[in-house]
């Protein structure tokens, strides 16, 4: 193994350019300011490289979405994820989550466990690549996700914009000994 210690070149700073998260990494070592929590959470998502700079069609197209109605607009709501599912750092549950948070009462969280505890234990099939076959089956899952989510809800008397909360704590109380994909084996 190569370390300080025992390597025999000279280095050239010019040689290893800093190629992580180029925008976000400027944008924090340009800090001068006192820090704020603004500050400290793009640190945070900088360091687990969770940092999703969205395109300004993306933005207009999240903002062009109703607060207040309790109805889909299917055709705006395939266009935004259209639009966020192409973004680098987005995929399906954090375009959900976007969705979720600009109208809780059309739109919630597509997650792992919620995923599974409302359709017998199996488990959320999300395409790793982004072709365009790829978002559009994204797409028409959230589509059913949500279909399905609404006739839990209104089954069990739950209130849909708090759905997604409450199926997650029930899936993580009765399903504990069951594993996630993706996530550690329990010891």
């Amino acid at each position: 193994m190569k370390t300080t210690n025992n390597i025999d070149v000279e280095i050239n700073c010019e040689d290893f350019p800093y190629k992580y998260q180029e925008e976000l990494t400027d944008k924090l070592d340009a800090i001068s300011s006192d820090f704020n929590q603004e500050i400290i959470n793009e640190i945070v998502l900088w360091k687990v490289n969770r940092y999703a700079k969205l395109s300004v069609n993306s933005l207009r197209l999240i903002n062009s979405i109703s607060t207040t109605s309790d109805k889909i607009n299917i055709n705006l709501t395939e266009e935004v994820l259209k639009s966020l599912l192409s973004e680098p750092g987005v995929r399906l549950p954090m375009a959900s989550t976007i969705l979720r948070f600009r109208n809780p009462k059309v739109y919630q969280i597509i997650d792992q466990r919620v995923y599974r505890f409302i359709n017998s234990g199996n488990p959320l099939p999300i395409p790793a690549n982004k072709s365009e076959k790829n978002i559009n089956s994204q797409i028409k899952l959230y589509f059913q996700y949500l279909e399905k989510l609404k006739h839990e809800s209104v089954r069990l008397s739950i209130p849909f914009e708090k759905a997604d909360r409450i199926f997650y704590l029930l899936d993580k109380d009765k399903n504990k000994e069951f594993n996630l994909k993706n996530f550690g084996s329990k010891k």
